[in-house]
């Protein structure tokens, strides 16, 4: 009963693994057995290309996320840690992100090119997450707050005054 947290996790993570590895094999079937041998006739290099690139973008992601899930043991071979819970956000959710955007485009794109254009998401979320993390850095460095107006001035001076006379409680005489 000790390590029953950690085992319960460890079947969690290699069930969704598992199921990470059907759906990248699942999309990739699909679009070799559509896009080569249906639509063979509109097949490039480019769309040789493409398969690369998406078998690429499935394989970094995955491979992450699986040495992530590893299960760790000590020497004798009991459970210590059943892995990392795939299920929370930070850098999991966004190898998730990267899996399920490459599955999109890999099945969309037997419908149309134009579906490629998805994957510029990917770089255009990551530089709004830089944008916002360089920008907490920058603020960091100016001593000057924001701009005060005349009202909010005097409100803050006036709260001011008041918390320095410091509590004087009134009794009321009967």
């Amino acid at each position: 009963m000790a390590n029953q947290g950690a085992k319960k996790r460890k079947e969690e993570n290699s069930r969704h693994i598992t199921q990470l590895y059907r759906l990248i094999m699942a999309s990739n079937i699909l679009y070799v057995v559509v896009r080569m041998l249906i639509f063979h006739s509109s097949f490039t290099w480019k769309h040789w290309v493409g398969l690369i690139l998406t078998t690429v973008a499935y394989m970094l992601p995955y491979q992450q996320l699986a040495s992530m899930a590893k299960p760790a043991y000590t020497d004798d071979g009991e459970l210590i840690d059943g892995g990392f819970d795939m299920s929370t956000g930070g850098i999991c959710g966004y190898l998730h992100d990267v899996i399920y955007i490459t599955c999109f485009v890999q099945a969309m794109s037997i419908i149309s090119d134009k579906f490629w254009y998805t994957y510029l998401v990917i770089p255009a979320f990551g530089a709004y997450q830089s944008f916002g993390f360089i920008k907490g850095f920058l603020s960091l460095g100016s001593s000057e707050g924001p701009e005060e107006d005349e009202k909010t001035r005097k409100k803050r001076e006036k709260m001011e005054k008041k918390a320095s006379r410091g509590k004087i409680g009134k009794t009321r005489t009967r």
